[in-house]
């Protein structure tokens, strides 16, 4: 399901002339290796489209929810975000020089919403987010969660890896002849 595309043909030509639109709807497929928006999760929000002599420019926020998985512990948490929008959509294609910037265009007079809520949304995903700031995350050694006490410390080594010490070699040095 996505959000909408909205018919912009009586905005064109016609610069200051504009409309609100409230919008509801899901996005599908929008995640990242640590976070999210599930596909069930209605995203929500208002948006103005303002007629300007370049197109139209979109503004407004999305809101909705996002699960999220701790970089360092991950435990899953869900989350409320709230994004701002602010794009020019063309007629056409930018000229030439501006080929990098990778604009919207409209399509059949209709700007494709559910595009510039996805790569909003998207850019403001954090990219190793935190179940709180001090999280210690898990225990390299056993495996247990610390901020719940699961690990119980690991002050020796293991015996059964204890003989894999004995294994470290010494590298000469530069000073040391070969």
């Amino acid at each position: 399901m996505s959000l909408a595309m909205i018919d912009v043909h009586d905005l064109l030509g016609h610069p200051g002339l504009a409309r609100s639109y409230d919008l509801l709807g899901a996005i599908d497929g929008l995640a990242t290796e640590l976070v999210a928006v599930p596909d069930d999760a209605m995203l929500g929000g208002g948006l103005t489209l303002e007629s300007v002599i370049e197109g139209v420019f979109v503004t407004g926020a999305i809101t909705g929810t996002w699960r999220v998985r701790c970089a360092r512990c991950l435990t899953e948490q869900t989350r409320p975000f709230s994004v701002e929008i602010a794009e020019l959509v063309t007629p056409t294609p930018l000229a030439e020089a501006d080929a990098d910037d990778d604009g919207y265009v409209l399509v059949d007079e209709q700007v494709d919403v559910d595009q510039i809520v996805r790569d909003a949304v998207g850019v403001e995903m954090p990219f190793a987010p935190l179940c709180r700031s001090d999280c210690q995350g898990l225990c390299p050694t056993c495996g247990g969660n610390r901020n719940l006490g699961e690990c119980p410390g690991h002050d020796a080594i293991d015996p059964r890896f204890a003989v894999l010490s004995d294994l470290l070699l010494e590298l000469p040095t530069t000073d040391d002849p070969a």
